[in-house]
């Protein structure tokens, strides 16, 4: 079940990358490289209606069937409406299922309610700049007919009223008669949202001005900080505006369909089980890691880029089952640092990344290029140079002592790694496939009042 290692999705040019410029070797095209197949670990993981190069046309079918079952009808033909995206949807299989989907929901909106006044928001994790890369990829503005907007968590704010306080959202974001909220269900971050609460996160950070995401990642180092994203979806300033939600739903496999409702929280409740039955066991299986190295090589930020569909957060945050909503019985406060990369993973190597404000404290760059980069944007971190990819791999096996490598580039469906953690993971995942069936999967579901029936 060790296979040879599989063809990661393209790398485009970006202004936010370490060396800007694609690395002319990916770390699949190493020796000694193989794959995974995630069907091979998990046999009871489902096939995919899409992954990445394949023909979009199924998510389109799917976010159809899902949209029928939606009321449209508060939304009169002159209304301004908002479509609200994240560029982190941009990241999964290439980007081109979240872009159908966008474009579908547009065009249902306009063929149902008669307006055509539908703007495309789109939120940035830290400036307004990434549009200029993602829209033209797309077509989206062209098919937007213009009508985008882009907006970061330091805009213009608007107060909005919470049964905890005062919090404040993007003035941008909200500036239209009717909010349509589209989102994803790939697990990243799960050690903050503990797949609790998983959909409404948006709200407290893509569509929020900095001090109220700081409320969130900093104010509330456990699960407890969910009640923030609650409270914001729930005031009566959203209330008022919002008409209805819609996920794009994923697994390790690829995209697995689309689930749309007027209410969120009905909508979360279903999604929240679908990643518990869909991602639980690779989760696991991630925990299981003791100790291992990283290679970049996808875009975007480097917690999350994907291997087998899952986010290298997940790995950086291993250790702790964050499934688990009991309250932990050591006394110690499960809390992951953003100011550090931790958890099994010794070393990363950086072959392509966008650039991030933190990185582990053993970073070895792939090439002079991208190490002069990163040299200055982590002046205060030790950042070996390698001569290229090879060396750079190497040397984090020398200097983590693990021949144990897993490589984040993109992949859906497979995992490229080294040989070690190949043979690592197949011996962990019978073991790890019963404690999730037998002992944790009723678990999770029990402690979120889930049916455990898929």
């Amino acid at each position: 079940m060790i296979r040879p290692a599989v063809t990661p999705p393209p790398l485009d040019f970006s202004y936010f990358a370490y060396g800007r410029t694609p690395p002319a070797t990916r770390a699949a095209e190493l020796p000694g490289m193989c794959s995974v197949a995630v069907q091979d670990l998990f046999d009871d993981l489902p096939d995919p209606i899409y992954n990445s190069g394949g023909d979009p046309a199924p998510v389109r079918n799917a976010a159809h069937e899902s949209l029928a079952g939606v009321d449209m009808a508060m939304i009169g033909p002159d209304d301004s409406v908002n479509i609200l995206c994240s560029e982190h949807g941009f990241a999964l299989m290439g980007g081109h299922a979240y872009a159908e989907l966008l474009k579908t929901i547009r065009d249902e909106v306009v063929q149902r309610t008669g307006t055509a006044n539908i703007k495309l928001a789109l939120s940035s994790a830290s400036s307004k700049f990434e549009r200029f890369e993602i829209l033209p990829k797309y077509g989206l503005d062209t098919y937007f007919e213009g009508k985008v907007i882009s907006f970061g968590p330091y805009d213009t704010g608007i107060e909005i009223e919470t049964e905890i306080g005062v919090l404040y959202g993007i003035r941008a974001a909200y500036n239209a008669r009717w909010l349509i909220h589209v989102h994803y269900d790939d697990p990243r971050e799960v050690h903050y949202h503990h797949v609790n609460g998983r959909l409404l996160k948006s709200f407290t950070m893509s569509y929020a001005r900095m001090e109220t995401r700081s409320i969130f990642h900093t104010n509330f180092p456990t699960r407890s900080a969910n009640i923030v994203p609650r409270a914001i979806y729930e005031s009566m300033y959203i209330q008022e505006r919002f008409a209805f939600a819609v996920a794009l739903k994923t697994a390790p496999t690829g995209v697995m369909g689309v689930d749309a409702d007027n209410d969120l929280i009905a909508l979360d409740h279903r999604v929240c089980g679908h990643i518990l039955r869909r991602f639980g066991k690779m989760l696991e299986l991630f925990n299981t890691v003791d100790s291992c190295f990283v290679v970049a090589d996808d875009t975007r930020w480097l917690p999350y880029q994907h291997a087998g569909g899952m986010t290298a957060c997940a790995l950086y945050a291993a250790g702790t089952d964050h499934l688990d909503l009991d309250l932990p019985t050591d006394g110690q406060v499960h809390h992951v640092s953003k100011t550090s990369l931790g958890g099994p993973v010794k070393a990363v190597v950086l072959n392509y990344a966008w650039k991030l404000f933190f990185a582990h404290n053993l970073t070895i760059a792939a090439g002079a290029v991208v190490g002069k980069d990163a040299q200055r944007i982590h002046a205060n971190r030790e950042v070996i140079v390698a001569t290229d990819l090879a060396e750079a791999v190497r040397i984090a096996a020398e200097r983590t002592g693990t021949e144990r490598g897993i490589v984040f580039d993109g992949s859906y469906g497979a995992i490229n790694m080294t040989r070690a953690m190949a043979e690592y993971l197949l011996a962990q995942a019978p073991e790890v496939s019963r404690r999730v069936d037998e002992e944790l999967m009723p678990k999770w579901l029990r402690q979120r009042n889930l049916s455990p029936v898929a």
